[in-house]
């Protein structure tokens, strides 16, 4: 277990992660935060580049699993418009529900990622189950909780940055 809030890439969407950047690290599993990755807090419908994007990696070789600390209600009713498997309570920065997806997949950490917005909680939890932990800019910072909290990764963000993190 690695403790540590440092990304292994950083991406300025996550429609901008291609199946062949992963395919390049080794990754046959991408795990997705839900909110504020995949959709902004305020709706369940994604935008035409998420869906093209969704629908291009259902199309490659990489499986893919959404993993969100939210209820079930709204992420399985998503997962299952978009054919996608999901895990809910993810309870994410500990590693519970990423553990129950490598499982589920049978696959080492070593050849899956977590790609999500939040560093004290995806990077986090990526790290500490050991699998590829990927920053995407958030989709919406639409309350004033949501602009703190970035502010306050800011730094992380600089530090990794400066130590030539892949994006």
């Amino acid at each position: 277990m690695r403790i540590s809030l440092l990304p292994r890439a950083i991406f300025p969407a996550l429609t901008q992660i291609s199946p062949d950047y992963l395919r390049r690290q080794g990754i046959r599993l991408l795990m997705l935060d839900f909110d504020n990755t995949i959709v902004p807090y305020t709706t369940d419908t994604p935008s035409p580049e998420m869906e093209r994007w969704l629908r291009n990696l259902a199309q490659s070789e990489i499986q893919v699993c959404v993993v969100s600390n939210s209820k079930k209600g709204r992420v399985q009713a998503f997962c299952s418009r978009y054919g996608l498997a999901c895990i809910t309570h993810a309870r994410k920065p500990f590693p519970k529900g990423i553990d129950q997806c490598l499982k589920r997949y049978g696959l080492p950490p070593s050849q899956c990622a977590l790609a999500g917005d939040q560093i004290y909680t995806d990077v986090l939890g990526a790290n500490c189950a050991g699998v590829y932990a990927i920053l995407v800019s958030a989709i919406d910072n639409h309350t004033i909780w949501l602009r703190l909290r970035h502010v306050l990764e800011l730094p992380v963000i600089f530090f990794a940055k400066g130590r030539n993190i892949q994006s």
